[in-house]
């Protein structure tokens, strides 16, 4: 039978003294814990027992460990050791001390510069990850932990995968990701080849969210939330919060728009304009013009364009 940490007292798993849960997810159970043989607080994320007859979701815990093990990146959680206990998958990480953005933000935006500089250091870190061959694809504020020199940290590569892999977006025909922070392409459960696009959207997402405290897309059910997200565009981060300069808007905009090919080209373009808005100094991006938008909108909604133009002609 599987291991149950929950079963001693004290509660050791292998060579980790489980102190306290501090959170859980759909694939694990996340604790902090000692290991014993360094004496280092650790977090070990240990995969839930419901899922053990699952072999979808053991290989999806195992490519988690996998991909994250391979990245080394002072804004990115380490990981450092992966492995079985009484036929119990687990990794163990670093442990950091603070809080996500998420629990950081609670109700009230981050100053502009500080939600800058936050997703600057992670957009270089999801660059090295991309070069490293692996996608997030579940960046959002909840994944990202403050550690006590107010450096942002990624962890929970739950959904990674490979920049090679050419299955689809879908795991198991369920949309992948967190409706709120995940892009068009992903919630449209599409087949063919993600690419760096995806986790740029989820950057922008995460600085809507730092400056507006709120998603990009929110809905009263996850139905309306997923058409909001494919058919319609954010609400200007200025109208919520009119302190964010009208250059970091532009670049939040930008990554959230719903064509890949009209965001950012990589992490990396994101990080550098980031960086040009932090040193003040001018941007490359440009607003979209109302006209342009007016179009994009019409191209979307045709039906609903059609019906607004016919009203239209029967005033005149």
């Amino acid at each position: 039978a599987p291991h149950n940490p929950q079963a001693r007292s004290p509660r050791v798993f292998g060579d980790y003294e489980l102190l306290c849960n501090v959170g859980s997810g759909g694939m694990g159970t996340v604790w902090k814990a000692r290991q014993l043989s360094l004496n280092r607080m650790v977090a070990l994320k240990m995969m839930l027992a419901a899922n053990f007859a699952r072999p979808d979701y053991v290989e999806r815990f195992h490519r988690e460990a996998q991909a994250a093990a391979r990245l080394q990146h002072p804004n990115i959680v380490a990981i450092h050791e992966v492995g079985e206990h009484d036929g119990m998958p687990f990794y163990s990480m670093d442990h950091v001390d603070g809080k996500n953005l998420a629990q950081l933000i609670q109700g009230t935006p981050l100053p502009s510069t500080r939600a800058a500089r936050y997703v600057h250091m992670l957009a270089q870190a999801t660059q090295h990850a991309h070069e490293h061959g692996i996608l997030h694809r579940d960046l959002k504020p909840s994944n990202v932990i403050v550690d006590e020199l107010d450096q942002p940290r990624i962890a929970d590569f739950g959904l990674a995968r490979s920049l090679d892999d050419q299955l689809d977006l879908t795991l198991g025909g369920q949309v992948v990701g967190t409706p709120s922070f995940s892009s068009p392409e992903q919630l449209e459960g599409g087949h063919g080849h993600p690419g760096p696009a995806i986790d740029v959207y989820g950057l922008g997402a995460i600085l809507y969210f730092l400056l507006t405290a709120r998603p990009p897309f929110v809905g009263a059910a996850i139905e309306s939330t997923l058409a909001l997200v494919l058919h319609e565009e954010p609400v200007a981060p200025r109208l919520f919060n009119p302190s964010v300069p009208r250059d970091l808007e532009t670049i939040c905009l930008k990554c959230l728009e719903k064509d890949p090919a009209r965001r950012f080209p990589s992490a990396q373009a994101l990080a550098d304009e980031l960086g040009r808005f932090l040193r003040n100094e001018p941007i490359l991006a440009r607003p979209v013009s109302p006209p342009e938008r007016a179009w994009r909108w019409c191209r979307r909604q045709p039906g609903r364009a059609g019906l607004l133009a016919d009203r239209k002609s029967t005033r005149l």
